[in-house]
C-alpha cells in the first residue's frame, strides 16, 4: 500500500475467461503468480513468478533506497473482486483510511497481541484470510499460512506451532472436527479463538468446538467486502454474545434495518469509514448499493432488545414456495435442531405447482442415523408446513468452492445428473 500501487487479489480457481476479465477490467500492469498459473496470464501482461533466480520474485526485489508513497485518506488501497455469484465479478474500491480503521479496530476488539500465533488456511484472495492477516500484522502477531487447506496439515499445524487463533469457514472447521482421531493426538489447549465467517454456524458445531478446543471461544464473524469489511463485533459494555448472534456495531459503525415488517427486522444498512468508494467502472451498481454514504448490504437481519444482530438471510436468497416467503437459513436452523444432524444446507429447486420448494443436504453426526422421512417429519412437527424440505439428501461433507464457501453449483449438478439419491 505504501508502494503507490493498488493490489488486486484474484481467485485462482476462477475460469481463465473470468480471470482475463478481471485483469482487463482493473487494467492490470503487473502480475505476481505461481509458475503453474502461467496459463491464466495473457501474454501482453508482465508477470513475475514466485521463486528463486534472476527471472523470479527474488530477482525482482530491490533492497535499495525507497521513497514511500503518502496516500490520501480516500485513495484506493486495495481492489478485491466479489465472487461473481450473481454475474461477473465486481471490483470493490476500498480506501487507505477505511482499511486502517478496520485493521486497528479488529486487532483491538479481538485482544490480539504480539504473543498470538494465527493460523490462516483460507486463500489470500478471500476477505477471511485478508482480515486475519491485517489483524495479526497490526498487533505484531505471528502468522502461520498454509499453502492450501488440508485437514491433516491444519490439525498438525495447530499442535506444532501452538496456535492461539485459528480461522476458516464453518465447513472447514466441521471437516477438522470430523477427524477426531487426529485432534485427540495434538495439544489444542493453546487455541483461545476459533474464528469463522462467510456462512452460518450450527449450534452443534459451536458445541463441538468447545469440546475439542477447551480454552477457545468460537467467534462467528459477519463480514461483507463492501461494508467495512467487518462492521459488527463484541458488545461495547462486555455483554456476552448470545448464540447465533453476529454481534453489535463496532465503534464508528452506524447500522439500521430497513424495509422490514417492524423496526427490529429488515435489510441491514451500514455506514462506517470502511465502506467502499464504489464498484470499479460500475456507476449504476454503485448507486444501487451506496446511498448518501450508507451501504445497503442485501442481508436481512433482526435485532434483539440488547442491540445484538442476527442474520436471517439474503434478500436475493429468499424464494417463494406456494406464495410463502422462505429464507433457507430458517429451514437450516430448524433441521439442525434434530439430534442426529450436524450440518444442513437448504436450497430452492423448481416445482411445477409451488414454483420453488426447499431441498435439504445434510451431514449427520458421527455414529448417528436418520432417514429422509425422519427429517421431513421433524420439520413438519416443529415448523411451518410450507418450510419442510421436499427432498433430503445425505452427504459425508458439504463441498467447498474456490473461495472456501459451499459449492452450491456442484450440488445442483449432482441433483440434476442423479448423483444424489
Amino acid at each position: 500500500m505504501r508502494a503507490g500501487v493498488v493490489p488486486v487479489p484474484i481467485n485462482i480457481k476462477l475460469t481463465a475467461d473470468t480471470v482475463s476479465y478481471i485483469l482487463a477490467d482493473a487494467a492490470i500492469g503487473l502480475v505476481f503468480a505461481e509458475p503453474e498459473l502461467k496459463h491464466l496470464v495473457p501474454a501482453a501482461i508482465d508477470v513475475v513468478f514466485f521463486g528463486r533466480g534472476a527471472d523470479g520474485f527474488e530477482g525482482f526485489l530491490d533492497f535499495g533506497p525507497f521513497q514511500a508513497f503518502e496516500p490520501a485518506p480516500d485513495s484506493v488501497a486495495i481492489q478485491p473482486y466479489t465472487s461473481g455469484s450473481t454475474g461477473l465479478p465486481k471490483g470493490v474500491l476500498l480506501t487507505h483510511y477505511g482499511q486502517n480503521w478496520s485493521r486497528r479496530i479488529l486487532a483491538h476488539t479481538r485482544g490480539t497481541t504480539d504473543r498470538d500465533v494465527i493460523l490462516v488456511a483460507a486463500p489470500l484472495y478471500h476477505k477471511n484470510a485478508l482480515n486475519a492477516i491485517k489483524q495479526g500484522l497490526t498487533a505484531g502477531a505471528t502468522l502461520r499460512l498454509l499453502r492450501q487447506f488440508s485437514v491433516e496439515r491444519y490439525i498438525e499445524a495447530i499442535g506444532r506451532h501452538q496456535c492461539t487463533v485459528v480461522s476458516g469457514v464453518p465447513t472447514m472447521i466441521a471437516m477438522v472436527l470430523a477427524r477426531k482421531d487426529l485432534l485427540t493426538k495434538v495439544d489444542t489447549s493453546s487455541v483461545r479463538t476459533v474464528m469463522m465467517g462467510s456462512a452460518a454456524s450450527s449450534p452443534q458445531l459451536l458445541e463441538e468446538i468447545k469440546a475439542y478446543f477447551p480454552n477457545a471461544e468460537p467467534l462467528v464473524v459477519y463480514g461483507v467486502t463492501e461494508g467495512g469489511p467487518v462492521p459488527l463485533g463484541p458488545h461495547p459494555e462486555g455483554k456476552p454474545r448470545p448464540q447465533g448472534s453476529i454481534g453489535v456495531p463496532y465503534s464508528g459503525t452506524e447500522a439500521k434495518l430497513v424495509g422490514g415488517s417492524h423496526a427490529d427486522e429488515g435489510e441491514l444498512v451500514l455506514k462506517n469509514p470502511g465502506i467502499m468508494l464504489g464498484y470499479h467502472n460500475l456507476s449504476r451498481e454503485t448507486a444501487e448499493r451506496v446511498r448518501d454514504g450508507w451501504y445497503y448490504t442485501g442481508d436481512v437481519c433482526r435485532r434483539d432488545k440488547e442491540g445484538f444482530y442476527y442474520f436471517v438471510g439474503r434478500t436475493d436468497d429468499m424464494f417463494v414456495c406456494g406464495g410463502e416467503n422462505i429464507f433457507p437459513l430458517a429451514v437450516e436452523t430448524l433441521i439442525q435442531r434434530h439430534p442426529a444432524v450436524y450440518q444442513a444446507l437448504v436450497m430452492p429447486f423448481g416445482h411445477g405447482i409451488k414454483g420453488q420448494v426447499p431441498y435439504a443436504f445434510v451431514v449427520l453426526r458421527p455414529g448417528a442415523s436418520a432417514t429422509e422421512n425422519d427429517l421431513k417429519q421433524f420439520a413438519l412437527a416443529n415448523g411451518p408446513a410450507y418450510q419442510h424440505p421436499r427432498r433430503v439428501f445425505f452427504l459425508q461433507q458439504l463441498p467447498l468452492a474456490g473461495t472456501n464457501k459451499i459449492d452450491r453449483e456442484r450440488i445442483r449438478a449432482w441433483v440434476a445428473n442423479g448423483t444424489l439419491v
